[in-house]
């Protein structure tokens, strides 16, 4: 398919006159011109509204309502920056991300109202989108048509923030011409039709859903149909009602969809593909058995700064390879030297982790824009005060370092192996968190694992799992253990040394589990903890006797003050 439109402005234009059916949201179906001409009839508000001299920066605070797309639609229109506000922050965080992108509007919903309740927001001028006054408001506007001339490729049209990771969040920022350029090169990719549907229900104040599901849907022409909130028990009928062909998917949804009743019919949608990260292996094998829908796992950072594609021939644990025009390496993060090959037995276990698995880094021309006001989380990125100073540091000054944990096989495709703060430890090896939750993803009697660290005693960190159980299911020590001792490609190092049982995992808002916080509690936290006192295979309960000498053995040598809970000053939840 030939595209000419360089930013997305161009690509609202286009639906100008465009009749057919083009959004589903609860029961309505607006038209591809309808949803043009209210991004349109935004665009001149929004004009009118940014005060002079502000940075053209709008807050949206919304669930996945059709309001939602037309702001997007608006600000690249008229120039401006939509910073997706994220419901689920709250008071002193969620004004500091308002405050912070310099949002001189503020539009919401009154299921929102209270989230705002009390919070000093100067300057900010609020628009509630369900009531009256902001109908009487958009009302003189409804005349306008698209106007692009205050459009261009490297005016700022996202302010996105990153999930899951510590401190208060970084807002990425996406230019109108690196949006619609992802768009274009996902149309390519997976063949996106004008008549195909695009089922959104991850959220669009998170990059996923705005890049990988509303972009190529924009690009192409295609529908969009609107789930407010993701549900995994209305996935399927959505999927049914809206003739749903894409989705995109985050984290843990995939687990969600699998985890409601199986039905006779559940092959009987139209779904042609679904688009994401995490689900890994088993997860996507038991969705296209159930479903009949392919999932392609794809890697690309929030940021812009590194893309890995899928193509035929690439082996099923890997992610595929670099995309056209980057130059992506496995590094070590404190010599900056490359990886070697990782070296696989026959049944496929990775034999040298602690060798080849380092941070994925692109040294070649890259589409990383920055971060909005945070100069020192932009040097990180690039590697700046990364490893020993070097005579060729200026040859690597501008690599950009993604976070992520990858290793790479002799034939060049890449596998991923976690977050580089997801890495453990252990007497001296280094493990990978993704691994090791890939193999307990195959406990029957597990629907999610998370794996993560907590310091060791000694030195280095021990392993530490948490497990979400099917519905019914008892944790049993002894199947585990014997499930463990089966796992051919679990290393010696790689068994959990303690089990935490949670009622259900915690996520992050984009359904990432939320290992921040598993961390934060270690092995001294409410739920259930079953633990393999060293030397031991069998797992038994963490009664209040094994945690006090674990204590005192944390105390004994001076390693009480780690992090992930183990603090003596933290005290242990009695429930």
């Amino acid at each position: 398919m030939g595209f000419t439109s360089r930013t997305v402005a161009e690509l609202v234009r286009l639906r100008w006159d465009d009749h057919r059916p083009g959004l589903w949201f609860e029961g309505r179906c607006r038209t591809h011109h309808e949803v043009a001409a209210g991004a349109a009839a935004r665009a001149a508000l929004l004009r009118d509204l940014l005060p002079s001299g502000a940075e053209p920066h709008v807050g949206v605070l919304l669930d996945n309502t059709p309001e939602y797309p037309m702001w997007l639609g608006a600000a690249a229109l008229s120039g401006a920056a939509v910073a997706g506000i994220n419901p689920t922050r709250r008071g002193a965080e969620l004004a500091r991300d308002i405050l912070h992108t310099e949002c001189r509007v503020l539009v919401t919903e009154r299921a929102h109202l209270p989230l705002l309740d009390g919070l000093d927001l100067p300057g900010v001028r609020l628009l509630v989108t369900d009531t009256p006054a902001y109908t009487d408001l958009l009302a003189p506007y409804a005349g306008a048509s698209p106007d692009t001339a205050d459009a261009a490729p490297e005016r700022r049209l996202l302010l996105y923030f990153t999930s899951g990771s510590t401190g208060a969040p970084k807002a990425a920022i996406c230019s109108q011409g690196r949006l619609a350029e992802a768009g274009r090169s996902l149309v390519d990719h997976f063949g996106v039709r004008a008549d195909d549907v695009h089922y959104i229900c991850m959220p669009l104040f998170h990059g996923n859903a705005v890049i990988a599901d509303w972009a190529p849907a924009l690009a192409a022409g295609a529908g969009v149909a609107l789930r407010r909130r993701f549900s995994a028990s209305g996935f399927l009928t959505d999927v049914r009602t809206y003739g749903a062909t894409y989705f995109t998917y985050v984290g843990r949804a995939v687990q969600y969809v699998l985890a409601t009743p199986a039905r006779p019919d559940d092959r009987d949608n139209p779904l042609r593909v679904g688009f994401g990260t995490e689900a890994g292996a088993v997860d996507a094998a038991a969705f296209e058995a159930r479903f009949g829908v392919r999932l392609v796992e794809g890697y690309g950072s929030t940021e812009g700064g590194a893309a890995i594609q899928r193509a035929p021939g690439t082996p099923r644990a890997a992610i595929g390879r670099a995309a056209p025009g980057d130059d992506l390496a496995v590094v070590d993060p404190v010599s900056r030297e490359e990886c070697p090959a990782a070296l696989f037995s026959a049944d496929g276990r990775l034999l040298n982790g602690h060798a080849a698995i380092g941070e994925l880094v692109n040294r070649g021309p890259h589409r990383f824009e920055g971060y909005w006001r945070n100069a020192e989380a932009e040097a990180a990125r690039r590697g700046h005060g990364r490893g020993p100073a070097r005579p060729d540091a200026a040859a690597d000054g501008d690599w950009y370092w993604t976070g992520d944990l990858f290793y790479r096989d002799a034939d060049g495709f890449l596998y991923f192996a976690g977050r580089t703060d997801d890495r453990l430890r252990v007497d001296s090896e280094n493990l990978a968190a993704a691994m090791i939750e890939d193999i307990l993803a195959r406990y029957g009697d597990a629907t999610a694992a998370a794996v993560y660290a907590v310091p060791d005693p000694v030195a280095g960190d021990q392993v530490m799992a948490a497990l979400a159980l099917r519905e019914g299911a008892a944790f049993d020590p002894g199947s585990f253990a014997g499930f463990l001792a089966g796992q051919a490609d679990l290393g010696t190092k790689m068994a959990p040394r303690f089990v935490r049982i949670v009622p259900r995992m915690p996520v992050t808002a984009t359904n990432k589990i939320h290992r921040v916080g598993l961390r934060r509690d270690g092995f001294r936290c409410a739920d259930p903890v079953w633990w393999r006192p060293p030397g031991e295979t069998a797992y038994r309960p963490l009664d209040d006797a094994d945690l006090a000498g674990l204590l005192a053995e944390y105390r004994a040598r001076g390693r009480e003050d780690l992090p992930a809970g183990v603090g003596l000053g933290i005290p242990r939840d009695p429930r």
